[in-house]
């Protein structure tokens, strides 16, 4: 099902959401946004963001409810509502993703070294309100063109508490019957919204906050 971004979006209260995001690009020039979300007020889901090589941007989403929160934050030209499995073996190791055209295998490798800085913190201090301001300002010096602290398509403030992070070290990526070809650095960088995954292609574990839409 495919629906025009001409709607007010639904009105939102605060929402919190913890999960991992993962970011690829591929040789096609494919880069690929997975969000698998354990604990939301929706339950646990998944969502893939794609932008095609021409700049074309699509939302691969399992139902209306999750496609309007996202569109409530990120801009798409095209929203699908798809079968969207997310499946990541015992050992964490190999995502496999399946949603609409796309069919992906990502191998996850070791932490990377924002990763290890991320995981040696407390989550109290990664997570906290009160010190965004100094994990943004990290955030934007250490992976450019990462934002943590922004505003969504309708005026939502979020902001994303990274507390992990692992490189994917290889893709395997069909969209249709089209191969992606080999991992690539996610470049040029996506334009859902305020902040675009980091370049090298790595699974980021984060806790989201999506504050209230300012009333009008």
């Amino acid at each position: 099902m495919t629906h025009v971004l001409d709607a007010t979006p639904p009105a939102a209260e605060r929402v919190t959401l913890d999960g991992h995001i993962a970011g690829a690009g591929s040789e096609e020039g494919t880069r690929v946004v997975v969000g698998r979300w354990l604990r939301s007020p929706l339950g646990a889901f998944a969502d893939v963001m794609v932008e095609r090589p021409d700049g074309t941007r699509v939302l691969l989403a399992p139902r209306e409810d999750v496609a309007a929160l996202v569109t409530r934050l990120y801009t798409f030209d095209a929203v699908h509502v798809v079968d969207v499995r997310v499946a990541a073996d015992r050992a964490g190791r190999t995502w496999t993703v399946a949603a609409g055209p796309l069919d992906a295998r990502l191998a996850i490798g070791g932490r990377t070294a924002v990763g290890r800085l991320l995981h040696g913190l407390p989550r109290a201090v990664t997570s906290a309100d009160a010190t965004a301001g100094v994990v943004a300002a990290v955030a934007g010096v250490v992976l450019p063109g990462v934002r943590t602290r922004g505003t969504g398509r309708d005026g939502s403030p979020e902001r994303y508490a990274a507390h992990d992070q692992h490189a994917v070290v290889r893709l395997d990526a069909r969209w249709g019957d089209r191969s992606l070809g080999a991992l690539r650095p996610v470049a040029p960088p996506v334009r859902f919204g305020f902040s675009s995954v980091p370049a090298r292609p790595t699974v980021t574990a984060v806790h989201v906050v999506i504050g209230a839409r300012p009333t009008r």
